[in-house]
């Protein structure tokens, strides 16, 4: 499936398990309106695109699980869930795929 490292930027990152990483989306700077909102008034982003994927979940029987995500989706994610994580100056989130709500088609 896919592979495990993301390579984007440099990044050398190895998911374990069912987690992966998700660099967020920005949030929009203007509201439907055309209020521009401050860095203070924006909400945390609930959508990114998966830049590595682990090789999936060890099940009991000893064989691992299938991720139903892969490199380069766009998903949707819990408001509070993962943990936010820096390379330098960009910015990621390590989620399980639990915490996946929707892929974005």
């Amino acid at each position: 499936m896919a592979t495990a490292t993301a390579t984007k930027k440099k990044i050398k990152f190895r998911p374990m398990d069912d987690r992966l990483l998700v660099e967020p989306v920005e949030a929009d700077e203007r509201t439907a309106g055309g209020i521009v909102l401050p860095d203070s008034a924006r909400e945390k982003p609930q959508r990114g695109v998966v830049v590595a994927v682990g090789p999936g979940k060890l099940m009991d029987s000893g064989k691992r699980g299938e991720m139903s995500v892969s490199l380069g989706d766009e998903v949707f994610y819990g408001k509070y869930g993962g943990t936010e994580i820096d390379f330098g100056t960009d910015q990621y989130v390590v989620l399980r795929e639990s915490d996946i709500l929707a892929i974005v088609d």
